[in-house]
């Protein structure tokens, strides 16, 4: 649509500079390959200083041919969608501000949507959620129920066999998607509470085979009160 081209070639520039990088962080070998075949959400974790995506939490969805594509779901910008689309009178309905969804195919924009909508142009997430990925999508979202959905220009994308390389370098910690996640009321602060989520875990993953096997006395609890006293 004529409009939609107009406003984002006037506006995206200034929008992504403050986010906008393509080299990822390298961290160490040896976590686990995950999230593979479902929707889930990642974490950065605390090694991942590239610009684009520390402390960032996304999440993804595998597509075809082990493919991967993701929405930044912790950054709002101070644009709001009325901003980048004046001339479309729908937008001015938005009230929460458009989001930075990723360094990737930053022309476009996505939309999470609350519900299972079936459109043409627009793949489930996990019950309750639908990604629009087609500007036509987006813009039925729009036109119809305006503040059931989030609204991110960029995305984050994975080519075969890249998500797996990640994880096993220990880039990214999984946690199981939720809607609550993606509509936080405090998305600036999801990081830093999913990665203590992530950390104490972690940490009660690493003590239950010397739990199980006896190997000292220990409280089950044990890992998770020392992850709190950090």
């Amino acid at each position: 649509m004529n409009w939609r081209a107009r406003a984002m070639t006037a506006v995206l520039a200034a929008l992504l500079a403050a986010w906008t990088s393509t080299t990822r962080a390298q961290a160490p070998e040896g976590r686990d390959d995950t999230a593979q075949t479902a929707t889930v959400i990642l974490v950065a974790a605390p090694n991942l200083t590239d610009a684009s995506y520390r402390r960032s939490v996304i999440i993804v969805t595998p597509t075809e041919g082990d493919r991967h594509i993701g929405i930044i779901i912790n950054r709002p910008t101070r644009r709001s969608l009325s901003s980048l689309f004046p001339d479309h009178a729908p937008s001015r309905a938005v009230v929460e501000p458009v989001y930075f969804g990723g360094p990737m195919a930053s022309g476009a924009l996505f939309a999470i949507a609350r519900g299972d909508r079936g459109l043409k142009g627009s793949v489930p997430l996990i019950n309750g959620l639908t990604l629009a990925l087609a500007a036509t999508a987006v813009d039925n979202i729009i036109e119809s129920t305006p503040n059931e959905a989030r609204y991110y220009v960029g995305s984050v994308q994975w080519q075969p066999g890249e998500l797996r390389q990640e994880l096993r370098r220990g880039l990214w910690d999984v946690l199981e998607a939720d809607p609550s996640l993606v509509f936080s009321a405090d998305p600036e602060h999801l990081w830093s509470q999913l990665s203590h989520q992530a950390r104490g875990t972690m940490a009660m993953a690493e003590a239950l085979p010397r739990i199980l096997e006896g190997e000292r006395e220990v409280s089950v609890w044990e890992p998770i009160k020392a992850h709190r006293r950090r």
